[in-house]
């Protein structure tokens, strides 16, 4: 059996405290530099890229697409159900647009993530290590996203607490939970894997399996594979989902499509994006090295893994990997030894350098 875990409240509150500081000082660095450019920042939150197509899909269901000049078609289809299913709901009971309910749902949901990934901390490494977990993903350098319309914060709330339901053996919860990440986003293929694996493991170390566990592995995939039925029926063929996903350039291709990237770039671009990808894999290194639990090394890997096999814009794989919190637990647990005069310090640079490089980003070309 799991052991309990006993997490009191002043932990807690430091985890969700320090979460909701990062972002904070990620919205007034944003506010600061969008009033100083002219900009409206408000708008680059809940108005811009993706963000648009979700509402438009909460606002009037499924259906759009465009024709880029060079002929590629770009469907709403590509984009799961969930999220824009909380925006319409939320709009249509509170005194709000469809935009503003996505921020209302992803900030809701940076907390829920957050909280989470405190407990998945807490449960594997101490709840020190914990707190500083949950706020090193608040300060992740495309942590800006987190304060977006976008479904980052949504995914990984739901990922971290199914984790944590597997961590705890709540095998139902789990596939529960998981299956809604399923209608949320591509990557909850790493979390099915990370449920189906360690069932399996389960059951191959206790020579038995329970029927919570067989039910909570059923229930994993179903939300992923219900919305790639949908879109197959509605579009007339069993691949439809992924021809609709290849239309968009995110076809997965084996790292072939990031292999070109870089060999494309000058030099010194290309060698430190080979340095960037090189501490990448040291921190996969470190997490096995760590003895993380399977489950989250799983997760973890997996997200890293589809991440950067795809085809997709390679700017957007920093975005894609954000859930795989996994990846900060090495350094949490380093910075959970010292103390807290060096570890704030520490945490508050992290943060402002995040608000800087997101109020950037968002004020330029865009999110990655």
């Amino acid at each position: 059996m799991p052991r309990p875990v006993s997490v009191s409240r002043t932990p807690l509150s430091a985890a969700l405290g320090g979460y909701v500081a990062t972002r904070l000082i990620g919205l007034v660095v944003l506010a600061i530099a969008a009033a100083a450019s002219g900009e409206d920042g408000l708008h680059r939150l809940k108005g811009r890229w993706d963000a648009v197509w979700y509402v438009r899909i909460a606002e009037h269901g499924y259906g759009y697409e465009v024709t880029l000049p060079n002929g590629d078609v770009h469907a709403d289809l590509a984009f799961f159900p969930l999220f824009p299913a909380l925006e319409r709901g939320l709009s249509a009971v509170l005194p709000m647009d469809a935009a503003t309910a996505g921020l209302l749902v992803a900030w809701s949901a940076g907390v829920a993530a957050a909280w989470g990934i405190y407990r998945c901390g807490a449960e594997v490494a101490g709840e020190r290590a914990g707190v500083l977990l949950a706020v090193l993903w608040g300060v992740y350098p495309t942590a800006f996203v987190q304060s977006m319309a976008y479904t980052e914060t949504l995914f990984t709330a739901l990922a971290a607490w199914s984790l944590y339901a597997v961590l705890r053996g709540r095998w139902i919860l789990a596939g529960a939970l998981c299956a809604a990440a399923g209608l949320t986003r591509p990557t909850a293929a790493a979390l099915i894997a990370a449920v189906g694996i360690t069932a399996v493991m389960t059951v191959v170390r206790e020579r038995r399996l329970p029927a919570r566990m067989a039910a909570g592995v059923l229930l994993a995939p179903l939300g992923w594979l219900g919305y790639v039925v949908y879109v197959g029926v509605r579009q007339g063929s069993a691949t439809a989902y992924f021809d609709v996903q290849a239309a968009w350039g995110n076809s997965i291709d084996g790292g072939v499509a990031l292999a070109r990237f870089i060999v494309g770039l000058p030099w010194p671009a290309a060698l430190g994006l080979c340095a960037a990808l090189g501490l990448l894999g040291w921190l996969v290194a470190l997490c096995v090295r760590q003895g993380q639990p399977l489950p989250l090394l799983v997760y973890t890997i997996g997200v890293v893994f589809v991440s950067l096999v795809g085809a997709a814009y390679f700017g957007s794989r920093p975005r894609l990997m954000m859930p795989a919190f996994g990846l900060l637990l090495p350094p949490a647990v380093a910075l959970a030894r010292v103390r807290t005069r060096t570890a704030v310090p520490v945490v508050a640079g992290l943060a402002l350098a995040s608000a800087a490089y997101g109020a950037f980003t968002l004020l330029g070309s865009g999110p990655p």
